[in-house]
Parts: structure tokens; C-alpha cells; sequence
């Protein structure tokens, strides 16, 4: 019994779908829209900067704009490239005292989307002068919101909202125009290197460097030997001489 019931309900479900797809599909059929695209003369705006490069830290370049400012450029793609005397170089191969020059090309193109809807059925309900509901040609109804001063073909006559009956067949069209700018950006980033330094006049005097041999090392002071003698043994000696020639005397004088 439930597997009876479970059948039904999945057999319902399919059946639901396919009406809701039928109905989709005619609706779509008897509403009709196209887009189409036109466009004006395209016009350029070139800009041009140019700077020096003052550091260069991992990823970050710091430049000194002519204007005098300086402009940190932050995280910059190990992709982007600057030709350099016809060769392309990274971030990492910038140098202090680089030129710089960013050429930026704006082209901009004026466009017109046309979009136009079509809508053929019978009237069923019109509530003037806001919507009305068309009975399509597969039979189902749909409502519309009526545009301002919208106009409908009858039987080949252009009539308002307000000359809509139940039972007519009409045949409306809506055109919408809407501008758009498309912007197209182009970016060529060149480069020199620093100019080198200026080359002195001819007239300045040459300075010639010549090597000073250095002056001789003094010569080392003879080394003073140490004072191991002294006068007091002497002088002890020739009191000792002169105390045995009193005694030589004294004996002298008297033996005689």
C-alpha cells in the first residue's frame, strides 16, 4: 500500500514537472526578445608619467615623480615588466637613479543596447493604464506591466491602453535603448638607465698620485746594563788601608 503511494506521489511530481516545463517553454515561445549593439566613434586619451627610482624593497618600488612627489607602487607582480634599452627587466632588476615612463592609452567606445521585447495575445483583462493580461497562444495567461505611452497593434491599428477590449488581439513591441561606455585600458612602462658621471674639462690639472716610501723606523736605544757595582765597598776598603797604615805607624814609633 505505502510503495502504491509512493508511486503516486513520485508519478505527480513528473507530472507537475512536465506541465511547468510545457508552460515555460510556451510562454518563453510567445514573448520574443532581441538585443543588438551599435556603436560610435571610439576616442583615445593618452597619459604619460614618469619618475625616478629612488628604492627598491623586495616587491615595493619607490619612485620620485616630476612633479616632485614620491608615490610608493606596493606589491608589484614578478610579471610586470619595464623595456629598458630594448630589454625587459623585473622589479628586482631596478636600480636607484632609474628613469621611468608609464604611457597609459584610454580608449573609450560609446555603445547603444537596443533591446526589443515582443508580445502577441489575446486581451482577457486590462486594468488601465498600469497592466494587462494576455491570454497567449498556448492558452495560458500572463500578466504585463504596461510602459508609459506604449502602443498596440490591432488589426493593423496603433491604439493606447485605454482602447483595449477582452477578445482582442494585439501584437505589442518594446524598445529600450540604453547607453553604456566601454573603456579599454593599455599600459607601456619604459625605462633608462642613470646617465654617467660628466667627464672633467679639459683644462683641469691632473692629479698624479705617487707612493711615499714610509719613514725609516727609528733605531732601538742600546739597551743600559744593570748597576750591579757600588762605591761603599770601596770606600770600606780604603778605610781598612788607611786604619793598618795608623797601626804600621804607631808600631814604627815605637820600636824607635
Amino acid at each position: 500500500m505505502n510503495s502504491r503511494i509512493e508511486n503516486s506521489r513520485v508519478w505527480l511530481m513528473l507530472a507537475v514537472a512536465a506541465i511547468f516545463l510545457a508552460f515555460t517553454v510556451g510562454m518563453n515561445a510567445q514573448v520574443k526578445t532581441t538585443k543588438s549593439t551599435t556603436s560610435g566613434a571610439p576616442t583615445h586619451e593618452v597619459t604619460v608619467e614618469r619618475g625616478e627610482v629612488v628604492l627598491v624593497s623586495g616587491d615595493d618600488l619607490v619612485v620620485k615623480m616630476e612633479d616632485g612627489s614620491i608615490r610608493n607602487f606596493p606589491n608589484i607582480p614578478t610579471s610586470a615588466h619595464v623595456t629598458v634599452d630594448g630589454r625587459q627587466l623585473g622589479i628586482h632588476d631596478l636600480k636607484p637613479g632609474m628613469k621611468l615612463q608609464r604611457t597609459i592609452t584610454v580608449k573609450t567606445t560609446p555603445q547603444v543596447v537596443t533591446t526589443v521585447t515582443t508580445v502577441t495575445g489575446k486581451v482577457w483583462h486590462v486594468t488601465p493604464p498600469d497592466t494587462v493580461i494576455l491570454t497567449l497562444e498556448n492558452g495560458t495567461n500572463q500578466q504585463f506591466t504596461i510602459p508609459k505611452d506604449q502602443k498596440f497593434n490591432i488589426d493593423g491599428q496603433m491604439t493606447d491602453v485605454f482602447g483595449l477590449k477582452k477578445g482582442m488581439k494585439v501584437t505589442a513591441t518594446k524598445i529600450v535603448e540604453e547607453p553604456i561606455t566601454v573603456a579599454e585600458h593599455q599600459q607601456q612602462l619604459t625605462g633608462s638607465m642613470p646617465p654617467p658621471p660628466p667627464a672633467p674639462p679639459a683644462d683641469a690639472p691632473i692629479l698624479v698620485a705617487e707612493a711615499t716610501p714610509p719613514p725609516p723606523a727609528p733605531a732601538a736605544a742600546p739597551a743600559e746594563l744593570p748597576k750591579t757595582g757600588s762605591i761603599l765597598p770601596l770606600i770600606g776598603l780604603l778605610g781598612g788601608l788607611c786604619l793598618i797604615c795608623s797601626f804600621g805607624l804607631r808600631i814604627v814609633r815605637s820600636t824607635f
